[in-house]
């Protein structure tokens, strides 16, 4: 039998030869195989400690194959490793966990591979992948083949059925009354207080139209857990997986530490045979949403459930042993590679970081933002940066010799993103195909951004922190090579910062005005270099404690096209209340329809008008208590707390209300008068309006108003509005 479809799902099962895949038929049914797939783990040392363990191995009951090669190590060239070949792939597992803890000296590669990936390495089948698949009477895989890469720029549309459960309410600040259900054209709301018919009717349209993937709406934290304790004190049938016999996988919630802070992952619900994501505890949903999602999966590998809830490190990691597999690299369990030893001089010149070059304070006209295109990966494929190529000291030339593991890695990525970014210059705005090469696009950049700093990681199975910093110093080289041909074409660079510049030239307003230093920057640099825009006008901001401090990374202005780009302020920042967000931006929105820097003063009466509205709003509560909300992270335990912050007292208050938090978890509230001073979002049913801070907000508005207005008041003839200094804060 031979069959055409997309891969959906690939796991291991106790009652498998190997793992199962489960298949979207072109046809449109759904197949499920299993696959004999054999998997290998290595482990280096002495001969007699080599000796010893396959003595052990062999007295174990797994089906074994032992054998002794030679296999390239990274950081090491050639070793002699212990290969053991575990038959089935579910036992691999249990079987190391008993060696690692006997045999702890030992040095172990290939160990805790994810099954998916090594499939991946070994036939070139990632998720969603379009393949042909030859199997017997009994649906064992004889030969698999991918029919595309996970490089298409356009693959085939993958024909899901998509099953969306959304409660009617934040589980975490009210309990749901009503579940809505939505596929194809059919829409409808379920009572939750009626559990046997609830039950009845998400089985019958689990029976009937047999989802892919079941997007949700908090079904990981809440959602799909009460559904299974309804169906269990019901004993009603619930098929959420499609692979029968099997219970659905819980994970539970955890808090951990990642580069100097507290993060909190929910629980977790997955699925087997078809899909579960969680909008609200998926990775970077905001970002780039279900289209970021499958590409993810696509170019790292990942199963979908994996790829929406891990982190890009995790993402670009998964590439780097796939690519490690396919080239004959061992992938070390653990990092044992340790940072060269450094003096404190040496240590300070290595590490400097990436190039900022203080910007000018104030409001700039026909300025030119242009930017390296994914400067660091781009360097890393350039200039052939990988742990394990060498390079003289303070050499700034590639590295010599084949591409290293990272550079293979990214360049296909990289390559693919740039194809994107340019079909999206090109195609038109109403091209259907806009929104999906966005989202793949920003996906691809979360992918790239991460893959820097994970060559410096400290846990990075394939990091080095002395390629991380040939990177940065490449980096500034080629800033400051760009900034010298700029001047000396005779532009004033008003501004760097890492991987940017923004420059300025009397007369020069038009993007061909700018060919020749693109084309002269690239040529003295290698690296890809694009015009992100014009501006219209923009303004660097100063500090908020010193006037004349200015901040390299704080700026908002209008691009010739209407576009506005804001960084640093409060519209940017996830602790400003929606309300003084949309504010923010809707004045920036009026100053735009200014045609030019000369007409900005007819404009600047308009978005003071639009705050003193705002304070009006707010002052006869006509703003949603939503969109008052305050959002922080509890950075900590409670219990470590000397002086609660307000989120910790918003915590308090939750606790109090029988509401369990933990570390790292974002918490919402609001500011109240007289203690304790917030009120946390959640903690109960009943809340007296009048209890809000109105004067607090009144000073987050006045403040947000004042970092737009203030600095364009100071740079333009507009003494004479007095009504601008009526919204400064005290």
């Amino acid at each position: 039998m031979k069959v055409t479809g997309w891969v959906l799902d690939v796991f291991t099962l106790e009652a498998a030869r190997g793992l199962v895949l489960w298949l979207i038929g072109e046809d449109g049914k759904r197949y499920r195989f299993e696959h004999c797939f054999p998997v290998t783990f290595y482990a280096a040392g002495s001969a007699s400690e080599l000796r010893t363990l396959w003595r052990f191995l062999q007295s174990q009951p797994e089906r074994l194959t032992l054998s002794r090669t030679e296999r390239h190590d990274l950081f090491a060239g050639m070793v002699t490793v212990l290969a053991c070949k575990v038959e089935s792939p579910l036992e691999l597992p249990r079987l190391f966990a008993r060696v690692a803890s006997a045999f702890p000296t030992l040095t172990y590669y290939d160990a805790d591979i994810h099954i998916a990936l090594r499939y991946a390495a070994m036939f070139g089948v990632f998720p969603l992948a379009y393949c042909e698949i030859e199997a017997d009477d009994k649906n064992h895989i004889l030969s698999i083949h991918p029919l595309e890469s996970p490089w298409e720029i356009d693959p085939l549309p993958v024909p899901l059925r998509i099953l969306s459960l959304e409660p009617d309410a934040d589980p975490s600040h009210s309990t749901p009354s009503h579940l809505k259900v939505s596929y194809d054209r059919v829409h409808s709301t379920l009572p939750l207080d009626a559990k046997r018919p609830l039950l009845a009717s998400l089985e019958s349209t689990l029976k009937t139209y047999d989802p892919d993937l079941i997007l949700t709406s908090w079904g990981d934290t809440w959602l799909l857990p009460s559904l299974l304790t309804d169906k269990k004190l019901a004993n009603f049938p619930l098929s959420l997986n499609r692979e029968a016999g099997q219970d659905v996988i819980q994970h539970k919630e955890r808090t951990y530490f990642s580069y100097g802070q507290i993060v909190y992952r929910g629980q977790q619900v997955s699925l087997r045979g078809r899909l579960h994501i969680d909008r609200h505890n998926a990775m970077l949903w905001s970002e780039y949403e279900l289209e970021g999602v499958f590409e993810m999966a696509r170019v790292t590998g990942l199963p979908l459930q994996d790829a929406a809830r891990l982190s890009p490190g995790t993402g670009i990691s998964s590439m780097q042993f796939i690519t490690a597999m396919r080239e004959g690299i061992l992938v070390p369990y653990r990092k044992h590679q340790a940072e060269t030893p450094k003096t404190a001089l040496e240590l300070i010149r290595a590490d400097m970081g990436g190039m900022v070059y203080q910007p000018i304070i104030g409001l700039h006209k026909d300025v030119a933002g242009i930017d390296f295109v994914s400067m660091y990966p781009g360097i890393m494929v350039h200039f052939n940066i990988s742990p394990e190529t060498q390079r003289a000291k303070d050499d700034l030339t590639p590295a010599a010799g084949e591409p290293g593991l990272i550079p293979k890695t990214l360049k296909p990525l990289l390559l693919k993103r740039l194809a994107l970014k340019s079909s999206l210059a090109k195609i038109s705005k109403y091209d259907s195909r806009r929104q999906s090469y966005r989202a793949r696009s920003t996906a691809e950049k979360w992918l790239l951004v991460t893959c820097f700093g994970y060559l410096g990681y400290k846990n990075a199975r394939f990091g080095r922190i002395e390629s991380h910093e040939a990177v940065t110093a490449y980096g500034r080289e080629a800033l400051l090579r760009a900034k010298e041909v700029a001047e000396d074409l005779g532009f004033e660079v008003l501004h760097m910062y890492v991987d940017g510049l923004w420059v300025q030239k009397e007369h020069l307003a038009n993007p061909s005005d700018f060919d020749e230093l693109l084309e002269v920057i690239r040529e003295h640099t290698g690296i890809p270099i694009a015009l992100d825009g014009i501006y219209k006008w923009v303004v660097f901001l100063p500090s908020k404690l010193n006037s004349r401090v200015p901040v390299p990374n704080r700026y908002f202005g209008v691009f010739q096209n209407g576009e506005i780009k804001v960084r640093g302020i409060e519209a940017r920042r996830r602790d400003t209340p929606p309300f003084i967000v949309t504010m923010q931006i809707d004045m920036l929105k009026i100053l735009a329809r200014a045609p030019s820097v000369d007409d900005l003063p007819e404009y600047i009466p308009l978005a003071s008008a639009l705050v003193e509205k705002k304070i009006r709003d707010l002052r006869e509560g006509q703003i949603p208590l939503e969109d008052l909300l305050i959002t922080q992270r509890l950075s900590r335990e409670l219990k470590s707390y000397r002086s609660p912050s307000p989120a910790a007292r918003a915590v308090l208050q939750l606790v109090d209300a029988g509401k369990h938090i933990s570390a790292g978890q974002s918490i919402r509230f609001l500011y109240t008068r007289g203690k304790p001073g917030v009120y946390a979002w959640g903690a109960d049913k009943d809340f007296d309006k009048r209890r809000i801070d109105i004067s607090g907000y009144q000073k987050l508005v006045k403040r947000a108003s004042a970092t737009i207005l203030d600095a364009l008041i100071s740079q333009t003839n507009l003494g004479f509005f007095k009504v601008c200094q009526q919204i400064k804060p005290r």
